[in-house]
């Protein structure tokens, strides 16, 4: 309960645990964009957002969904991997509509190093984007790839229950978490690859065929017979 007469009221969204006003001041006053990183146990989503006097304006935005939708993701929604491939198609969608420069906003999550907001955090990086950064925070390599889910997998393959029940949605989809690095490459070619311009096809016009010249006819005087 609230006591003294100097008490004052959190705002809404602080009491709900949405909002820290504090960190989202010093955010807008940078004058950047964000780079907005949320996520759940099952989906993650990556967006650039631009404060405005009106209100916040998404310039773009992914979500894990389009992974599945659009490039064929068949591993789980919620990991390292998948977090980083939102963060690069985030980055290339930013980048394409010149949004080269942005901020990294992570809300109420914990900074926790190799964290999956960090993930995709390098993903907008390697994008070609600049957001300032700690290396340090960066989850390796392997770990972006899924190969410590691979490694797992592998292990827990003599154990044919666990393994079932641990990777239940990979065999659902027909994909072995065995071979979750070489999809997960698979799928970041496949987002590349839809950003690269395509090169115009030139077409070649018809060959022009030459009508045949028509020779005038010439037409027979017919003979006017005369009046007696």
């Amino acid at each position: 309960m609230a006591k003294g007469p100097r008490y004052r009221l959190p705002f809404r969204r602080r009491r709900e645990g949405k909002t820290n006003y504090r960190i989202r001041r010093a955010l807008v006053i940078s004058g950047k964009p964000r780079l907005v990183v949320r996520g759940s146990l099952n989906h993650f989503m990556a967006q650039i957002v631009k404060a405005k006097p009106q209100g916040d304006e998404v310039v773009v935005s992914a979500h894990t969904r389009e992974l599945i939708r659009i490039y064929g993701w068949k591993a789980h929604c919620g990991n390292l991997p998948s977090a980083y491939l939102i963060g690069f198609l985030c980055g290339l969608k930013a980048v394409a509509k010149g949004v080269k420069e942005a901020i990294l906003d992570i809300g109420l999550h914990e900074p926790v190093k190799g964290a999956r907001i960090f993930a995709a955090l390098k993903g907008a990086v390697d994008a070609g984007m600049s957001i300032p950064h700690s290396e340090e925070k960066l989850p390796s390599d392997e770990r972006i790839q899924g190969v410590h889910i691979a490694e797992y997998a592998q292990t827990l393959k003599t154990v044919p229950e666990e393994y079932e029940k641990q990777f239940a949605h990979y065999l659902a989809k027909k994909l072995s978490p065995e071979k979750l690095p070489q999809h997960f490459a698979k799928v970041k070619e496949k987002i590349l690859l839809s950003f690269k311009p395509k090169k115009a096809e030139k077409t070649k016009k018809p060959a022009k065929t030459k009508k045949p010249i028509k020779k005038p006819s010439r037409k027979k005087k017919s003979k006017r017979r005369k009046k007696k």
